[in-house]
């Protein structure tokens, strides 16, 4: 069986991440989106092994110890991580797999699986993207200066992905992040393990 790619994508917070792998996953099919673990609160909408594992800092502690994440670190003073098992069982199994998850994520992945894809996706301004945090409405302006800098150091890891995508007009973004997918699915190593029967019929 082909081997499914894995891909991750990262980007600052207010860049429009979220929205951008939200709408590759209704419109393209065929790769399983990885659900990560975090310590953080429940947003508004958001439910529970759709959007995160919401555990506690317990509970997160423990499965690092027990080797059980292919990735974690702490943004914001909360946990996020990956679970080994669920990706690694997908990727066997032929699906491809997508990873939202900041720098310090990528990078522990990369180092273990260097076929990973690495996506980052970058708004088109500072002034745009603390607009787009200030429009959460959910932050004080402490939080809102503290996710500014924080959002800047991550912005300069950007060179560390294979693409990067920059999130100005939202549909023209989304067509690119798609162009990645589709571009990786169509490596000729991939295609002639899909389509091994057509390619020994037309070459015999």
């Amino acid at each position: 069986m082909n081997k499914g790619v894995l891909f991750v994508v990262s980007a600052p917070s207010g860049a429009g991440k979220t929205s951008l792998v939200r709408e590759l996953r209704a419109s393209l099919e065929g790769f399983t989106v990885s659900v990560s673990h975090t310590t953080r609160p429940v947003r508004a909408g958001e439910r529970h092994g759709q959007d995160y594992f919401f555990i506690d800092h317990a509970g997160f502690e423990r499965m690092i110890d027990e080797g059980a994440f292919l990735e974690h670190a702490k943004v914001f003073d909360n946990y996020y991580g990956t679970a080994r098992a669920t990706v690694e069982t997908a990727l066997t199994e032929g699906h491809d797999v997508l990873l939202e998850i900041d720098w310090q994520g990528a990078r522990q992945i990369k180092a273990l699986m260097p076929e990973t894809v690495g996506i980052f996706i970058l708004p088109p301004s500072r002034e745009a993207l603390e607009s787009r945090l200030r429009g959460r409405g959910q932050d004080d302006e402490s939080t809102i200066a503290r996710r500014m800098r924080d959002a800047i150091a991550e912005m300069s890891h950007y060179n560390e992905y294979d693409y990067l995508i920059i999130n100005d007009h939202f549909e023209t973004a989304l067509e690119e992040l798609r162009a990645v997918v589709i571009a990786q699915r169509l490596q000729a190593h991939r295609q002639s393990a899909r389509w091994s029967g057509l390619i020994a019929n037309l070459l015999g």
